[in-house]
């Protein structure tokens, strides 16, 4: 046995924590995460002057643009050139029988050499027994050409757009749940009754009738309306923590229920904060959030695109279709100081001194979802009609917004708007389906008689600045659900699903997301102080929080 080398036992380090090694060695080493879906460019393209503006996120990386494997130079030689050293090509000139191109499948030639006789069968033109389909002399280059083209106006073969998310996942936050819609589109909560009010604020004006004549001859401008909207969260209601002391053990605004209720129709990434609390819950959003703007074309084939300083990019057309919302449901109220108000039992829980606060009365109504489960929200009207026997009618008051039809290949209103509203109709369903079916589900929630909706155009295109009014239209809510295709037991069914989840966990703060570019919606466990500096941002930047003043 001495002949032999001894074995020395290799000593092997166990990880009692987790997996992987015990200590990571600091290496001053650049590191990107990668993933397998991104898609791989060029290593460097000497001809590319300005990056490709339909699809500038091509090949960017799932985890964000990192900045440590770019090149940075100081001094540039101004001096140096390319030189084109390629020869010119010298044109020859036409000689009869000569320099001619193959024109055997020269769909324009047949008829004239009598060579290459036309493919009646790649055309489509063969029929069952033998005969040939009659095709005009024109249509057969014309149906060529529109074929070869099929695809490239709808985008299936383009890249597929990566969004950013609403908030950016941590490290620390720890993934609970992930519920991805075709398991969410198969959940029904039926049987739920009519939301009771068990408190009522704030006072309505009187809706304008004048409003419901306008048309395309006699189209009125949009005017800026110098009103102040409060967006309070729910934590922040005085209403809702004097109601949590006693009722309910799951409170909301109708704005985060019809977001949750309609998460199956969204594409754009969004975030609803939870705080559970023994037996209670509360939803709410976060501060500095652009929770409360509009979504424009979010379910068009072609969304708007983030283009820096353009009136067109998705987040200046939120803003846009947020103040265009904000003035149309203020300037068809009749204004006044001795026009009739209806006055509800409270005042307005957000009035202050000074400030000239909207017409927006509040409904916090109660609804029992089962085992236990007992929804407050806060829900709102806009104004109010008096019927036709003399009852009074509570009105939610939305406007939809065209600024280019050209650019999103939608039908235009300055045309078909009096004599085809349908259509018009129709192509904002397709095209904002989530935004539509967010008022609806707040309608809904609020016990709103109508849903009027207004028809805001652009004066031109290129200005996003001077709107008109084109014209309006109303429905009753739960017909309106109805036609647009909205299950409100598959509603009803998502957030009580969500809210089980939460009940599950203990007690803490949990975010509830929208996946930015899958259609998921994910469950985190985050720290008490997550956003607490954003609620700093908000409070050191506006001395009125959570209000949007146009």
């Amino acid at each position: 046995m001495s002949n032999y080398a001894p074995f020395i036992k290799p000593y092997v380090e166990y990880n009692e924590h987790g997996w992987g090694p015990c200590e990571v060695p600091e290496l001053d080493v650049p590191y990107q995460p990668f993933c397998k879906s991104d898609r791989l460019g060029k290593i460097c393209d000497w001809t590319a002057m300005v990056p490709e503006k339909k699809f500038p996120s091509k090949y960017a990386s799932t985890f964000g643009n990192n900045s440590q494997y770019a090149y940075f130079y100081e001094d540039d030689d101004s001096t140096f050139h390319l030189v084109d050293t390629t020869g010119s090509k010298a044109t020859k000139p036409y000689q009869r029988g000569r320099y001619r191109t193959n024109m055997r499948n020269n769909v324009r030639t047949r008829g004239r050499t009598g060579r290459g006789t036309p493919n009646i069968a790649s055309l489509g033109g063969s029929t069952a027994g033998g005969a040939t389909a009659s095709t005009t002399k024109y249509g057969k280059g014309r149906h060529t050409r529109n074929t070869q083209n099929v695809g490239r106006r709808f985008g299936r073969n383009a890249p597929t757009r990566i969004r950013e998310s609403s908030v950016m996942v941590q490290s620390n936050w720890v993934s609970i749940e992930e519920i991805d819609f075709p398991r969410l589109l198969k959940l029904a909560l039926p049987n739920i009754k009519e939301g009771k009010d068990i408190a009522t604020c704030g006072s309505l004006e009187f809706y304008d009738k004048l409003y419901d004549r306008v048309n395309l001859r006699n189209e009125k401008p949009l005017q800026k309306m110098a009103r102040v909207v409060h967006t309070v969260t729910t934590t922040d209601d005085p209403v809702i923590r004097r109601l949590s002391r006693t009722m309910g053990n799951v409170f909301a605004t109708d704005e985060i229920l019809s977001t949750i209720m309609c998460c199956t129709r969204s594409n754009y990434s969004w975030d609803v904060v939870v705080e559970k609390l023994g037996t209670k819950v509360f939803l709410d959003k976060r501060y500095n959030d652009q929770f409360d703007l509009l979504t424009v074309n979010e379910t068009s084939v072609e969304p708007p695109m983030e283009e820096e300083g353009s009136i067109n990019s998705a987040h200046s057309l939120a803003m846009e279709a947020t103040l265009i919302n904000h003035n149309f449901s203020q300037q068809v109220l009749r204004i006044g100081d001795q026009e009739q108000r209806f006055m509800f039992e409270e005042p307005n829980p957000f009035e202050e001194p000074g400030v000239d606060l909207a017409s927006i009365g509040y409904r916090y109504r109660q609804w029992d979802l089962g085992n236990d489960v007992v929804l407050i929200a806060r829900c709102k009207h806009n104004a109010v009609i008096q019927g036709p026997n003399g009852d009074m009618q509570f009105l939610s008051i939305k406007a939809l917004n065209e600024w280019d039809s050209k650019v999103t290949n939608s039908v235009e209103w300055r045309q078909k708007l009096d004599t085809q509203r349908g259509a018009v109709l129709a192509s904002e369903l397709r095209n904002n389906a989530c935004k539509l079916a967010r008022w609806t589900v707040e309608a809904v929630l609020a016990g709103s008689d109508q849903l009027k909706l207004g028809y805001v155009s652009r004066m031109n295109p290129r200005d996003h600045l001077r709107h008109v009014i084109l014209g309006t239209q109303q429905f009753k809510p739960q017909e309106f659900a109805t036609q647009i295709n909205l299950n409100m037991d598959n509603s009803w069914g998502v957030l009580r699903c969500l809210i089980d989840l939460v009940m599950k966990q203990p007690d803490g703060k949990y975010l509830i997301m929208k996946d930015p570019n899958k259609p998921m919606i994910r469950l985190y466990d985050v720290p008490e102080n997550a956003f607490d500096s954003d609620r700093d941002e908000e409070e050191s930047s506006e001395p009125l929080s959570n209000s949007n003043d146009n």
